[in-house]
């Protein structure tokens, strides 16, 4: 996501981050040496992503200090460390100072990130570490529910930028236009605050383009689908494939 973004008057652009996590996850499943996180890096960068997405979790379930050691002398467009807000975290991000840390909600018995952060519950200590990270050059994002309070308090715990939490709309089997809208609501009022807007969370080929198409969106973050097509097509075309259902979405070539 672009640090310092100002939202008057400027054309929104549209950035795809790949997460990599699953391809980790398919390596630790043997705990081998395949395949590689870095690899798939590579050709995300090949197919048009604007940067790499990566969970570094407590309990090291599949991302490794290794890998996002690696990661962070080899990538060329980015890296957005998705984190818990833990003192073992804010160090590791300290150290290896990705482009920015998204500040994500962690339990180890989830299989995936289940929801947003509760930043009103939360505050204080997010914006501890916010500010911790700030002072050593990382900017953060904070990945939250498509609601106002929500926004605002991430807005008020030093959040440079939000992750829109899509999950309700990509798992809705109703009412998916009223998920939508809210979505449409959240990133509006989001980017009136100032801050940066980013989505993501169960995102695929099929249902990208309705939040593709919100204007004040700048980036999608979406791991699972595209690997999964990445099994059949190759990395670097599903990377390409998806990013030409978001650039048909604006409107763009």
């Amino acid at each position: 996501m672009t640090r310092g973004l100002k939202h008057g008057g400027r054309r929104y652009v549209m950035r795809l981050g790949v997460n990599i996590d699953h391809v980790a996850t398919l390596r630790q499943a043997r705990r081998t040496f395949e395949p590689d996180p870095v690899a798939a890096a590579f050709s995300a960068e090949r197919g048009g992503a604007s940067h790499i997405t990566l969970h570094l979790r407590e309990d090291r379930r599949h991302i490794q200090d290794r890998d996002l050691d690696l990661l962070s002398r080899t990538v060329q467009c980015g890296i957005d460390l998705e984190m818990a807000a833990t003192d073992e975290m804010v160090a590791v991000a300290l150290q290896y100072r990705p482009t920015f840390v998204t500040l994500v909600p962690e339990r180890r018995e989830e299989l995936t990130t289940e929801g947003g952060l509760d930043v009103i519950t939360h505050a204080e200590r997010l914006a501890d570490v916010a500010a911790a990270l700030a002072a050593g050059g990382v900017p953060v994002n904070m990945f939250v529910e498509p609601v106002e309070e929500q926004l605002l308090a991430a807005r008020e715990a030093g959040a440079s930028g939000v992750e829109l939490h899509t999950g309700a709309y990509a798992n809705a089997e109703t009412a998916v236009a009223t998920r939508l809208r809210d979505l449409e609501v959240a990133a509006a009022f989001a980017a009136g605050l100032g801050l940066g807007v980013a989505a993501g969370h169960g995102l695929n080929y099929y249902n990208v383009e309705p939040v593709a198409g919100i204007a004040e969106v700048e980036e999608l973050n979406i791991g699972h689908s595209i690997i999964a097509r990445a099994v059949f097509v190759g990395l670097e075309a599903a990377v390409a494939q998806m990013l030409a259902l978001m650039r048909a979405a604006r409107g763009a070539a």
